[in-house]
């Protein structure tokens, strides 16, 4: 199947809900460093129960922004101990599961990881972990709503060969997550079969540029 025509430029916006719009604003204008840069304030918006709301964007970069919806009148729902102000769960759901949904911001290189390090930790949501990941660095923390928030920066590009391999893993994730009781082993399996039905190929396409490298075949 050939690839769609690919047309969008990156995210518009981000939208969360906050019940704490003041710290959300000293989080990410006064300690990032984020403009505020668009509000909308809807008084009688929408059907006869929907609340009175702002609605106000933080610049982070590249024409991209983070938005937040507050609701006057609107108090906090029940849920479980952990979470944010948008999801609220039991003590029994893992913590991994929860962080894993979460917004990750890119910045140019280590300088600029470490100076929102810095700004981070001198104030009320210092970072919580700094990791290094197969390709990128990244420093995360919670901020006044509770949702994780991950700044990165890569430490190398990332090659061709990479981006061949993850759609291959995907493919063999789709072809895994079909069957019952789907597993890592059963996926790494696959994968490997997969890389197998399209050696010869690969082979082909390889000789085939060597071939027209060396000026020995002429397609005109």
């Amino acid at each position: 199947m050939s690839p769609l025509p690919h047309k969008v430029r990156g995210v518009d916006h981000v939208a969360y809900p906050t019940f704490d719009p003041a710290a959300t604003v000293r989080f990410y204008r006064d300690v990032l460093g984020f403009p505020v840069v668009h509000s909308i304030c809807a008084a009688g918006w929408g059907p006869d129960k929907h609340p009175d709301f702002i609605h106000f964007f933080f610049d982070i970069g590249n024409d991209d922004r983070l938005a937040f919806f507050y609701y006057f009148g609107l108090e906090p729902f029940d849920g479980g101990p952990q979470g944010d102000s948008y999801s609220r769960f039991a003590e029994d759901v893992p913590i991994w599961f929860i962080r894993s949904r979460h917004l990750a911001i890119h910045v140019d290189d280590e300088t600029d990881l470490l100076e929102y390090r810095r700004r981070l930790d001198a104030s009320e949501w210092p970072v919580e972990m700094q990791i290094q990941h197969e390709t990128i660095e990244s420093i995360y923390t919670h901020d006044p709503n509770g949702y994780m928030i991950e700044i990165t920066r890569a430490m190398r590009p990332v090659t061709p060969q990479e981006d061949l391999d993850a759609n291959l893993t995907i493919e063999a994730l789709i072809d895994v997550v079909s069957q019952p009781n789907p597993t890592m082993d059963a996926l790494l399996v696959r994968k490997a079969e997969r890389i197998l039905e399209r050696a010869a190929d690969w082979q082909d396409q390889q000789t085939t540029g060597s071939v027209l490298a060396g000026g020995e075949v002429s397609t005109r």
